[in-house]
């Protein structure tokens, strides 16, 4: 090894050096390259996280709507037969919409659900009604009458508040993930200033100049030279703190009262519920929607001479649970909530610990024990200076790098809007209300339609499968006593809609 005493030298002491200025530009790149793969390697745990849970997520739900329309169509087809095959399309267009919901489409799932519901309405009064011949003007009068009759019962009001709470803390929660994987990948690609390739040439190679390989930068030297590299990184870390609390709070909703394995687990069997009731009212609602919309005209002779049980006979077969599909994406929300309330715990303060996970890696530092025997950036002794705080306007004093403190980052001030903007998504998602449809809630909140509920009233709603027998049996005793003798199919109807809620609670 060579030392020269008269090399002009830009970036290294200018005592005896092995080193050229030639040398220096090359090993200023090199001190580049390997600054940008420590970032890389760095916030790789970040970065996978949300990458691998946003696909899991991602399928688990997509596959879950498929199940859920899966298995009400199979259910119905066995139940409902032809009549549910030539309505079939009623249904297939409320999961097509929930499925548009779910993937960032522009749909009201309040105005949705209630188009369903009046659609529904129509077609059965048809079906329950045969006798007559109904024109559209008609069945539009007879849709009217859906909020007022309630001839589903209270299953659409229980279903809105249900299926709109978990729709919405699903669709935001995968946004977020979204959001972090975005972030994540775009701030760990870094581009250093000039002052920052000096900094780092000075920190990693120097030592190689003044004829010292062996000797690691000292640990201290290397947080200050990392905080003036990473400064606009660390100012991300409030912000992110911010939302990945949000996350913790949607996926703690997740978990409770708004999940969505469990609403769309059970969702055949609740509108199944809802045509029941419909048919165990449906004396009473015919009579009403006469009265209001006006006595229709009979249907031609053929088709008036068939009873309503021939026309709607419905022969419920017992259901047998194994016949289910297993869990969406082999495993459950609960399980994947878990997962990843634990990972999201882990990316907290990231980007403030970012210089502190870099410089404790053994292949860049001498570590926090050695203070003595290390590169101190002019000689081999102790660093002295202090450390600098965090963030960008704390380097204004930053002995290692030339910081300009007057211009942030654009690029990470706009990460910073995204996860402001996704943060505010969650806190609405976490109260059950959609930013996209913010208005309509609010106008419909005091109106009783199920959006705008209480948390203090309403969690009870969302547990499905506890309290689904009882309502059954009070909605049908205040039935029995107010209308005359059940006809013998209602009554079995009844025995077999009871049965496969029995079957599905014991699954």
């Amino acid at each position: 090894m060579h030392l020269h005493s008269r090399e002009h030298l830009r970036i290294c002491p200018q005592e005896y050096t092995c080193c050229t200025s030639e040398m220096e530009d090359k090993l200023s790149q090199q001190s580049k390259l390997e600054f940008e793969n420590l970032v890389e390697e760095t916030s790789h745990f970040v970065r996978t996280t949300f990458v691998s849970r946003h696909k899991k997520f991602d399928e688990f739900f997509r596959e879950l709507l498929e199940n859920a329309e899966r298995s009400l169509n199979d259910m119905f087809v066995r139940t409902y037969g032809t009549l549910y095959m030539q309505n079939s399309e009623v249904f297939q267009d409320l999961f097509t919409e929930l499925k548009r919901y779910y993937t960032g489409g522009n749909v009201n799932l309040e105005e949705m659900l209630n188009d369903f519901w009046a659609r529904l309405l129509e077609r059965m009064f048809q079906l329950i009604n045969p006798q007559y011949h109904f024109t559209e003007d008609y069945l539009e009068c007879v849709s009217k009458y859906t909020d007022q009759l309630k001839p589903f019962g209270d299953v659409p009001r229980k279903l809105k508040v249900q299926v709109t709470r978990a729709f919405i803390a699903a669709r935001t929660f995968v946004q977020g993930l979204t959001v972090g994987r975005e972030v994540a990948n775009r701030v760990s690609k870094v581009s250093p200033t000039p002052g920052c390739i000096r900094a780092l040439m000075k920190m990693l190679y120097c030592p190689y100049c003044r004829g010292l390989p062996t000797v690691k930068p000292c640990n201290n030297y290397c947080l200050n030279v990392m905080k003036g590299c990473l400064a606009n990184q660390a100012d991300l870390d409030t912000e992110w703190n911010l939302f990945i609390d949000a996350m913790l709070l949607v996926a703690e909703r997740l978990e409770g009262p708004f999940n969505i394995e469990s609403v769309m687990d059970p969702i055949d069997v609740k509108i199944s519920e809802a045509i029941m009731n419909m048919q165990e009212n449906s004396m009473q609602v015919s009579a009403k929607v006469f009265q209001g919309c006006g006595q229709p005209k009979p249907a031609p002779a053929l088709r008036s001479s068939r009873s309503v049980p021939e026309n709607f006979n419905t022969r419920f077969r017992p259901y047998n649970p194994e016949e289910r599909p297993t869990t969406a994406a082999g495993t459950s929300l609960d399980r994947l909530v878990t997962d990843i309330k634990e990972k999201l715990k882990l990316s907290k303060k990231f980007w403030s610990t970012f210089p502190y996970t870099i410089c404790k890696d053994e292949r860049v530092t001498a570590g926090s024990s050695n203070e003595e025997d290390c590169w101190n950036g002019h000689s081999k002794a102790r660093y002295l200076p202090e450390i600098m705080n965090d963030g960008l306007t704390n380097q204004i004093n930053n002995p290692e790098v030339d910081v300009d403190i007057t211009r942030p980052d654009t690029f990470i001030r706009q990460q910073i809007m995204a996860l402001r903007v996704m943060t505010n998504k969650l806190k609405n998602a976490y109260n059950g209300n959609d930013v996209n449809f913010q208005d309509t809630s609010d106008e419909t909140s005091g109106s009783g339609s199920g959006s705008g509920c209480t948390d203090d009233i309403c969690p009870t709603e969302f547990d499905f499968i506890m309290t689904e027998a009882p309502p059954v049996d009070s909605d049908r005793r205040e039935v029995e006593a107010s209308a005359t003798q059940p006809s013998q199919t209602l009554q079995t109807l009844l025995f077999a809609f009871i049965v496969l809620v029995l079957q599905r609670q014991w699954r």
